[in-house]
């Protein structure tokens, strides 16, 4: 499984590549404008997303699971108290 560090050298590139477009320059670069805005833009919000966002979210779930086992076993190991007639 790749590393971060693997995984954003391909989407740098791709998002370097549609910044020329997305400050306009070139012949009809005015017309692609917004689109390359829209892309530059989903491209960092994704990278984002996946390499930072998705590993703490994986932390947290990670840690819950542990204190739901953790009660789990404790109500499995407490005694039984006699019902009060």
């Amino acid at each position: 499984m790749p590393g971060p560090g693997t995984l954003s050298l391909p989407v740098g590139q791709r998002r370097n590549a549609a910044v020329p477009i997305a400050l306009g320059y070139g012949a009809g670069g005015e017309a692609r404008q917004p689109l390359a805005l829209v892309v530059v833009g989903g491209l960092i919000f994704s990278q984002l997303v996946t390499l930072y966002l998705t590993p703490v979210f994986y932390t947290y779930m990670a840690a819950f699971q542990e204190k739901l086992k953790s009660r789990r076993a404790r109500k499995a190991t407490a005694p039984v108290r006699a019902a009060q007639v």
